[in-house]
């Protein structure tokens, strides 16, 4: 009988749960993914290795004339040997190593494993497994990780003949959210909830051929997404070119094999600080530019601001918060003909004043923000203030109706509460979605409102883009949490600016006894 989906999840979560001894619940993907991809690997290869077999029992070949012809004619990445010339030499199979599980230096031999594969395929797993610090005996006791190997060997043989991609990919995203149920905060920077990812898709709906982009790509479910929707409205999402930066090197490995188990392999992640250090460029050291842009960036991140950068048009974003350095950088990055661009960020990018109002000005005149759409409170695991998604047509390609202004969503109040925060569900999506092709909605009992708002409106209003300012239900019916926070932290912050300058002129003057 087939092993369900279900007990598929089941028996994944039993391995992780094995960890519960050694490190809390936010640190298993760094080992469970690993450990996860490798084993689907290693039973990719040997349900090939098996059909060679068959297929050349006459072969007379030595074991490395074997491999060459294997891998040339059957495989499309190598599983080589590790230790090789030695008595302890082996494949860097999830088998081999499984069966020295109760032996001494087992985390020494997983880590071999996995850097073997990484050196044997450069080009498709270089860096993949990331930096493997839990194979240290320090960091996770052999005792554990042996648990964890083999109650993850309970799991079926994970190749396609035994499971479809559709199968495997939906247990990694099984996973994902699950160690983000119950991470807290730090999963904000590796997940967004999959409903929000799919709202911003459908509204940038890419298409055949297209290449997406994200330059904050965490475990690269947008990217994922983007094939997915493609594929379910009937195009081909393996036409899909898939671009992503991340910062941090173990959570690019995540989004790696997160596209590989999900069957998409013409993508491309690359690690670094998009802001300071962006790894798609063109020959001529400018920002490469895609048909889709999608992020969730880290929000109100504290940064260096550029000296001299061609991305920072209106302007440079303070110190304080890059969400507007996010933007630039994802409008420099649009297709001149096609590009567009759709990203999560808090309220406060709507309204706040200094260098943030001037690149939004700039924004505003250039005509390039299609759609604002504000979104529940508490959606996210990093945050339980409400966001807004921005959407952005590269200059001259709005739709006529569009132009000359900004279309103003409010979808705050659609929501269904779940164990650990909001959801939106399928029907909240689609009506959304409806009301953007749309361009209205007025419809207070099923909680959403939509308006086009003319240039010369948001002009008179200072530029800006506060959703209450109009649509007045969103103001009538909820103080916006998101505003009244950001307000008071710039409040704050001038606060402590003014009352560090009076220090210093009062200590200036010889007058002490003052404490900040």
């Amino acid at each position: 009988m087939a092993v369900t989906q279900q007990e598929i999840e089941n028996r994944l979560w039993d391995a992780a749960d094995e960890l519960r001894v050694a490190m809390p619940e936010a640190q298993y993907s760094s080992v469970v993914f690993p450990l996860m991809f490798w084993k689907y690997l290693s039973d990719t290869w040997e349900h090939t290795h098996q059909t060679f077999l068959k297929e050349n029992e006459d072969l007379d070949l030595s074991a490395e004339e074997a491999d060459e012809v294997e891998y040339s004619n059957y495989q499309t990445f190598k599983i080589p040997f590790i230790f090789p010339g030695t008595v302890a030499e082996s494949r860097a199979s999830w088998s081999s190593i499984l069966a020295t599980v109760a032996q001494h230096g087992l985390g020494q031999r997983v880590r071999a494993s996995l850097q073997a594969i990484e050196s044997a395929n450069p080009d498709k797993f270089s860096r993949l497994f990331g930096s493997m610090t839990w194979t240290s005996e320090a960091v996770l006791p052999g005792e554990v990780l042996a648990s964890v190997m083999r109650t993850m060997n309970r799991v079926p043989k994970m190749h396609e003949g035994n499971m479809s991609h559709d199968v495997l990919g939906g247990a990694y995203e099984y996973l994902l959210k699950r160690f983000s149920d119950g991470s807290g905060t730090r999963a904000g920077q590796f997940f967004t909830p999959r409903e929000v990812v799919e709202l911003i898709i459908e509204l940038l709906a890419p298409k055949n051929h297209e290449s997406v982009y994200d330059p904050t790509c965490g475990s690269g479910g947008m990217l994922i997404a983007a094939a997915s929707l493609l594929k379910s409205h009937g195009g081909r999402g393996y036409t899909l070119s898939l671009n992503g930066q991340e910062a941090v090197t173990d959570t690019a490995g995540v989004a790696r094999m997160n596209l590989f188990m999900h069957n998409l392999t013409e993508f491309k992640v690359e690690v670094g600080d998009t802001l300071r250090d962006p790894r798609f460029k063109k020959p001529d050291g400018s920002v490469k530019q895609f048909d889709v842009i999608v992020a969730n960036p880290p929000y109100s991140l504290k940064w260096r601001p550029w000296s001299s950068d061609p991305r920072a048009i209106g302007g440079v974003a303070p110190q304080s918060s890059a969400d507007w350095a996010f933007v630039q950088h994802m409008i420099a990055s649009m297709d001149p003909k096609k590009g567009r661009a759709g990203v999560v960020l808090p309220h406060g990018v709507l309204f706040r004043s200094g260098q943030e109002a001037a690149i939004r000005k700039r924004v505003l005149d250039d005509d390039l923000l299609e759609v604002v759409i504000g979104l529940p409170a508490n959606l996210f695991y990093s945050t339980m203030i409400p966001t807004c998604i921005l959407v952005f047509r590269a200059p001259g390609t709005k739709a006529p109706k569009r132009q000359d202004g900004v279309l103003f969503i409010d979808a705050s109040t659609r929501f269904t509460k779940a164990k650990n925060r909001n959801v939106l569900a399928d029907v909240d999506i689609a009506d959304v979605v409806t009301a953007y092709h749309s361009g209205s909605a007025d419809d207070r009992d099923a909680g959403l409102a939509a308006r086009f708002v003319p240039i010369t409106e948001i002009v008179a209003n200072g530029y800006d883009l506060n959703i209450g300012r109009y649509i007045k239900q969103a103001a009538a019916e909820q103080e916006d949490l998101g505003t009244l926070i950001d307000t008071y932290n710039i409040a704050r912050a001038e606060r402590q600016k003014t009352e560090r300058r009076m220090l210093e002129v009062l200590s200036a003057a010889g007058i002490e006894g003052f404490d900040e």
